[in-house]
């Protein structure tokens, strides 16, 4: 499990073209990907699985806890990513409610656009 930043502090200001804005890249896919939007409710959790393909989480709105193999939780943040490989066993839960999107794909690389936390 790795845990990733995707916050207007970890993006880029675009200004081509007369823009403001900041951007920060996410992922880049040369196969198929599957991406939803998670609504999980107080007390609400995706449970304990394997992951059939890599698997990208990222927090939009909310907090929340996850793991990987180790069973061992780890408190994310909105603006934060978690990647999980393939076969990898994995959770999310919340507290207080939570809207993750959630990107699929045989070849996620997340490390090569978005910074480690």
């Amino acid at each position: 499990m790795q845990i990733f930043h995707f916050t207007k502090e970890s993006g880029t200001h675009i200004t081509k073209f007369n823009s403001d804005f900041v951007m920060s890249r996410i992922v880049k896919t040369e196969m198929p990907a599957h991406i939803g939007c998670v609504h999980l409710e107080a007390g609400g959790v995706i449970g304990y699985h394997k992951a059939v393909i890599p698997q990208l989480l990222l927090l939009v709105s909310g907090e929340g806890e996850v793991c990987g193999e180790d069973q061992v939780m780890h408190k994310i943040n909105k603006g934060e990513a978690v990647f999980w490989i393939k076969g990898e066993y994995h959770e999310t839960s919340t507290n207080g409610g939570l809207t993750a999107i959630i990107i699929e794909s045989e070849m996620l690389e997340p490390a090569s656009f978005m910074t480690l936390k």
